[in-house]
């Protein structure tokens, strides 16, 4: 957990299924997930911890198809994107800093200082595409 959040049951329960799952999971199936190992934690709480973990940079964050945030464990220290199947949800890290470059251009050209970006990519894995 990050530093300065308190440590508590909830907490620490939250923190267990992110860190053996490596999926992008809703706070709903988080929620979901707690429950059924017996876990007793509101879904507010989830919601509130997968937030300050995605605050912490301890998560990543990407929005679902329907905008739902979806929560992962980063395996990456660096920034990085997204490579996202819309059939299965399998995701892939990706870095370039080709694309970093190319932002902090485009701001330049707009007179914009202190520029960030956040770019998931959507597509059909190899997998997907052949079971049609």
């Amino acid at each position: 957990m990050a530093v300065g959040q308190r440590t508590t049951r909830q907490r620490e329960a939250v923190d267990r299924v992110m860190a053996q799952s490596e999926e992008f999971r809703t706070a709903q199936q988080v929620h979901e997930l707690l429950r059924a190992r017996g876990d007793q934690v509101g879904l507010t709480t989830v919601y509130r911890t997968l937030q300050a973990m995605a605050d912490a940079g301890e998560v990543d964050v990407l929005r679902t198809g329907d905008g739902e945030a979806a929560y992962r464990r980063c395996t990456s220290e660096q920034h990085h994107h997204h490579l996202v199947c819309t059939g299965c949800g399998r995701t892939v890290e990706i870095e370039d800093p080709d694309v970093h470059a190319w932002t902090q251009r485009i701001g330049a050209q707009h007179g914009f200082h202190d520029v960030r970006h956040d770019l998931e990519i959507y597509g059909v894995c190899e997998e997907c595409w052949a079971r049609g």
